[in-house]
């Protein structure tokens, strides 16, 4: 099927889907998740400009504060991108509209409270922000292809990764506060990615080896849509070790049970190409456990460098 074709076939799945979605999502409002009183002026407004000190978070807690928010504001990059993989037309459009609304909350509530909380510099946040969004995203799937089935495979496995590093990002900020927040922020992630799920789900079904091929695609190339944002490395390597985010979560809690649930590797509706490209993804998800494995020893010896290290200079 061209992707026109394909479209076409799975509106009455994205129809489906969107009512479901419209059932089950309760409404919220970022201004209930901000301790409004905490708030002060800034120097411009004749108070006092942000100190590290006023932070009540941890440099872990506002790296991944900071990181998951960034990566919500490019919010408008995402919005065209799955405007040309879908479409703007009946479902699809009422989709992509209802999604981008819902998304854009979360960039609402968290700026809300980082700035009403002095979590973090406001204005080194800002200028993150604009380099940030004066990037974009063109790519994110990493193929090369914005049509509708790497599009759809690539935010299925990004809203589930970023379902987990909201909620994780919660449990480290030692307040109950931000824990409320971004466990309502992850609740919206899991229900977006049931969503594209089972819209790839009846795709395998329309088009098993396509969609399969454009899976495995996603899986060997993917990246988190931030990776473009200042200081990404260095902080996307700090929630790695520390659990917010790291390739543990990304097999285990992301890749794996996404594939299960789509019986990757039980169907008997594959071609011959199809079987190739399922050995080369089980190949490559054999790779992934080898390296999890790798990366966490090191970790483990790192951290123990670390609590070494604290426990001299304490004496």
């Amino acid at each position: 099927m061209t992707p026109q074709d394909l479209l076409r076939e799975l509106e009455p799945v994205a129809e489906d889907n969107l009512n479901r979605h419209l059932s089950v999502a309760k409404p919220w409002h970022p201004h209930d998740f901000v301790p409004w009183d905490e708030g002060r002026n800034f120097a411009a407004m004749g108070g006092i400009d942000w100190d590290p000190d006023q932070s009540k978070l941890s440099p872990l807690a506002r790296a991944a504060m900071i990181t998951n928010l960034l990566t919500e504001d490019n919010l408008p990059s995402y919005h065209r991108l799955i405007s040309d993989s879908f479409s703007r037309d009946r479902a699809w459009r009422t989709w992509v509209d209802r999604w981008t609304a819902e998304e854009n909350r979360h960039g609402i509530a968290i700026r809300d409270y980082l700035v009403v909380t002095r979590g973090v510099d406001p204005v080194a946040l800002e200028n993150a922000r604009m380099i940030c969004m004066g990037q974009g995203v063109d790519d994110p799937t990493g193929t090369g292809d914005h049509s509708v089935l790497p599009g759809v495979a690539y935010v299925t496995f990004q809203e589930l990764a970023t379902r987990v590093s909201h909620r994780n990002t919660g449990k480290v900020c030692d307040d109950p506060i931000a824990d409320r927040l971004l466990a309502r922020i992850a609740t919206d992630e899991n229900l977006h990615m049931v969503f594209y799920r089972n819209i790839c789900a009846a795709a395998l079904d329309l088009v098993p080896d396509d969609a399969l091929e454009a899976i495995s695609a996603v899986i060997l190339n993917f990246k988190m849509p931030g990776a473009g944002m200042p200081d990404f490395r260095r902080n996307s390597v700090l929630l790695a070790k520390h659990g917010i985010y790291d390739l543990r979560q990304h097999l285990d809690e992301v890749l794996l049970p996404v594939l299960r649930k789509w019986n990757i590797f039980d169907r008997t509706d594959f071609t011959p190409r199809g079987d190739r490209i399922r050995d080369d993804l089980a190949a490559h998800l054999d790779q992934l456990a080898k390296d999890v494995l790798r990366f966490e020893e090191q970790r483990d010896r790192s951290l123990a460098r670390e609590a070494a290290r604290r426990a001299r200079e304490s004496v």
